[in-house]
């Protein structure tokens, strides 16, 4: 009986130290695949907003639709007078109150068709901007990844953790100032 006992002890620690030896040669390889990946994150909404590009044509878009914000503004203070006119009651005869009340439903039809026109030709006009400053940032980032030897850039907006000596995000954005600095002179 000993000497099964003793034998089994043999063989469980000789099986022992083949798992193990088995388990570290089949991490020795991932770990060294982990370390010749190099992977890289962006975060392209914060480009977008930090960006000299991006918010120069956040301005130039403004600026488009200046004009026409003021134009709805002054529809609302129409529309509003026009309200209170009709609230104050002052006097008004029947027939000028219908009229009045017209000329309210008018100016509110306008004063919507013109915010929902502008509200549809913002957002395609952001759009168009944006694609092309996507399309930028996309080009900076394919030149970052074979300058810097990347294996993986990946495009994250709010990821629960990132560390930041993967996010190339600073980097993209300093090259694109650059190009727009440069592109000034």
């Amino acid at each position: 009986m000993k000497f099964v006992l003793q034998e089994w002890r043999q063989m469980a620690s000789a099986g022992f130290c083949m798992m193990l030896g088995l388990v570290v040669l089949l991490t020795l390889p991932a770990a060294s695949l982990a370390q010749e990946i190099k992977i890289g994150v962006v975060n392209t909404e914060k480009i977008l907003r930090e960006s000299i590009p991006a918010v120069m044509a956040q301005k130039k878009i403004e600026q488009e639709f200046q004009a026409r914000d003021a134009r709805i503004k002054q529809l609302s203070s129409q529309a509003k007078a026009l309200q209170q006119e009709l609230e104050s009651n002052d006097g008004m005869t029947e027939a000028d109150r219908r009229i009045k009340e017209r000329e309210l439903a008018t100016l509110s039809r306008q004063y919507h068709r013109a915010q929902q026109q502008m509200r549809e030709d913002l957002s395609l006009r952001q759009n168009e901007e944006y694609g092309l400053i996507l399309d930028r940032i996309n080009q900076v980032i394919q030149e970052l990844a074979e300058l810097q030897a990347y294996d993986l850039i990946l495009q994250l907006q709010d990821s629960v953790y990132r560390s930041a000596r993967i996010d190339i995000t600073d980097q993209v954005i300093k090259v694109l100032d650059e190009q727009a600095s440069a592109a000034e002179k």
